[in-house]
């Protein structure tokens, strides 16, 4: 049907073309017309259907693009609220950590002045006891001498007070 038509149009132009006579050239204008309005029809059924699918598609490609964009802007926005709330939990966790960290930097610290106390009083209770017992060491180191000294004498007379006075001189 189209070819038809088309073929119409061409003949038609064909035959209402200007033949070129001077007696006519002041009339011719009704057949420039149709001409032209012939010219115009044709071009128009040939470029217009082309013309609008190139619009409407490149008109649809420009849609789609767009809604693309508009997506990875709202995934964007998603993923900044996201990031954002992490990055708040994050520095509410840090906080956290800080008092926590503050908290069991002060237990152990009083542990280890308890631990340390406790040491010091087993030092201070072993060094009484070493004292103790180089003071009984030492008296019993005296009486040995003492003794002795006693035994020694014993081949002569030896009375009480005698005794007293060799444990005086030994003591001072």
């Amino acid at each position: 049907m189209s070819r038809i038509l088309v073929f119409m149009l061409m003949i038609s132009t064909y035959a209402l073309a200007s033949s070129g006579n001077a007696e006519h050239s002041g009339t011719d204008i009704v057949q420039r017309t149709v001409n032209f309005l012939l010219f115009a029809g044709l071009i128009w059924y040939l470029v217009a259907e082309p013309a609008k699918n190139y619009f409407a598609s490149r008109s649809q490609a420009i849609a789609d693009e767009m809604k693309k964009v508009q997506d990875k802007l709202r995934e964007s926005a998603s993923l900044k609220k996201d990031v954002l709330a992490k990055v708040s939990a994050a520095e509410k966790f840090a906080e956290e950590l800080a008092v926590s960290s503050k908290k069991e930097n002060k237990i152990l610290s009083e542990s280890i002045m308890n631990q340390c106390e406790s040491d010091m009083e087993i030092l201070v209770k072993h060094q009484a006891s070493l004292m103790e017992f180089e003071q009984r060491k030492m008296v019993r180191s005296v009486v040995e001498a003492i003794l002795e000294d006693v035994l020694k004498q014993s081949g002569s007379d030896f009375d009480k007070e005698a005794m007293a006075n060799v444990i005086l001189k030994k003591v001072a």
